[in-house]
């Protein structure tokens, strides 16, 4: 970033520091009121001045420029016979940007379609209305969809490929899951009833750990079982990051995708994977024949970073009220793993399962009723890795969960606006491009080697970071449009505590 912009910056911080600077531990209340003191306040209509409130879309499109997503859509993609006027591009990105902006809805397409600092900001006449946006995702079919999630891919590709070579260093984590999409329309195609009971779909995800990206969704009925399809999705994403450059591939999944009669396909091709499996009697019956001393305790991380001293907890509110009425209450006295040999009937060679024994004790008010052991158990064929670690890497799915929820609750991409079990699939795959955006933007964040450390947290932080957070952060950031000469200029209008990473991307874009 130049000078200037640096020291306008510097002087922001400077001047929101002194404002809040005596406020810390507190300050005498104002003599003529409380702080919300505006009185007398008076709206106008700006005449000249054209301003809008996501000033940071306008980053977010040349990054899709740069990293070649515009011009794959528009070459790659035939969905259109005739332009009139808008590109496949215009479309697709017409929705990630409404998610962007903080849209949530497709209706919303109609507040920047009647913006015109919106549409100066991008250049364009128009933008598609929130009919012709539905009409758009009614085009495709199955086929289709698959292109559009390759060429994204694709795209995704290069952006890793732009990494230094510690990013390829560690196994490329590849995790799966379902989640279920409910509706309450009546007449959407392709929509059923899930084991909740809830009508709706039921998207299946593919995801990569180390980025938190999307890299397939396919949408199903709502009453499909969370593994169907997963392994021919699993393959694709072992091809895809194989051609990135990750030499390690660990697929990672819960009960539902420990399919065994893919296991052997997986161990031959050189890819590690740890799945939960179902607790099933002879299981449970085989995890209680083995010796007592052959279980060792697991000891989680949090529990090691605390060893030694004692761990500040906050009162158990809930505990409490369950000891004070009587309930029943079922306590987690310790965890103890081992291990043993095991050969399913779809595989030929034995794999390793892991056997976490978790000691329940049943309480209820003051009064201790005994204790009983609950199962889980955990297949790999890494002979190399510890026992507690394949546990703490079937736990580290976690991140699935907080990502499908960004996607369903932040990006609102897993929903079903539309009509048909295409055109929803479509939807979903089309707005999830606003969460690829998200990553991208920060893997594009460049470095300095003097400030790497810093420079590579605040990478990390945008990469972790929650879709609301990172629209209000650098997306809704007021801006005022001009065209100077050839030059389209967002003036901003506000100060973002994050604006030092958002230039820093705009130098490297």
């Amino acid at each position: 970033m130049n000078r200037t912009v640096r020291q306008r910056l510097q002087n922001e911080q400077r001047r929101i520091a002194r404002r809040l600077g005596p406020a810390e531990g507190g300050r005498a209340p104002r003599g003529d009121g409380p702080e919300l003191s505006s009185k007398g306040v008076r709206y106008e209509v700006a005449d000249r001045v054209k301003a809008i409130g996501c000033g940071g879309i306008g980053a977010l499109h040349q990054l899709a420029r740069k990293v070649g997503l515009v011009h794959a859509l528009d070459t790659r993609l035939p969905i259109l016979k005739r332009r009139r006027p808008y590109s496949e591009a215009d479309h697709v990105l017409c929705i990630a940007y409404n998610a962007l902006c903080g849209g949530r809805v497709l209706d919303d397409i109609e507040l920047r379609r009647n913006d015109v600092a919106f549409l100066d900001a991008l250049g364009a006449r128009t933008i598609p209305d929130p009919t012709t946006a539905g009409d758009f995702c009614r085009r495709f079919d199955v086929e289709q969809i698959h292109a559009l999630m390759d060429i994204v891919n694709d795209v995704r590709v290069g952006v890793w490929q732009r990494q230094s070579a510690s990013f390829f260093e560690g196994p490329a984590r590849i995790d799966a899951d379902g989640s279920i999409v409910e509706t309450t329309g009546e007449c959407k195609q392709g929509m059923d009833v899930s084991y909740k009971g809830s009508w709706g779909y039921h998207p299946l995800a593919i995801t990569l750990e180390n980025t938190g990206e999307p890299l397939y969704i396919v949408n199903r009925s709502g009453n499909r079982p969370s593994q169907e399809g997963a392994p021919d999705y699993f393959a694709r994403a072992i091809v895809l990051c194989r051609h990135a450059g990750w030499k390690d591939i660990l697929l990672r999944g819960d009960t539902a995708f420990s399919q065994t009669a893919h296991f052997d396909r997986w161990h031959d091709d050189g890819v590690r994977f740890v799945f939960g499996f179902d607790a099933y009697k002879p299981m449970i019956a085989r995890a209680n024949d083995v010796n007592a001393s052959e279980y060792q305790e697991l000891v989680r991380k949090a529990d090691e970073h605390f060893e030694g001293r004692e761990r500040a907890k906050q009162p158990r509110v809930k505990e409490q009220i369950v000891k004070a009425r009587g309930y029943q209450n079922l306590r987690l006295e310790r965890e103890d793993i081992t291990e043993f040999e095991h050969q399913s009937n779809k595989c030929t060679r034995p794999y390793r399962f892991i056997a976490l024994r978790k000691t329940i004790v049943e309480e209820r008010g003051q009064l201790c009723l005994g204790e009983t052991y609950r199962y889980f158990f955990y297949v790999t064929n890494d002979r190399e890795m510890k026992a507690d670690d394949v546990v703490r890497e079937a736990n580290g799915r976690c991140g699935q969960e907080n990502l499908l929820d960004e996607l369903k609750n932040g990006v609102r991409a897993l929903h079903a606006p539309l009509n048909t079990l295409e055109a929803n699939w479509a939807y979903m795959v089309i707005a999830s491009i606003a969460w690829s955006l998200k990553a991208w933007f920060a893997m594009l964040i460049p470095t300095s080697p003097r400030w790497r450390h810093n420079h590579e947290a605040d990478r990390q932080r945008v990469l972790r970071m929650d879709f609301r957070s990172f629209v209000n952060r650098f997306v809704l950031v007021p801006a005022q449009i001009l065209r100077t000469g050839r030059t389209l200029v967002y003036r901003l209008l506000a100060w973002r505590p994050e604006l030092p990473i958002f230039f820093r991307l705009l130098d490297a874009l």
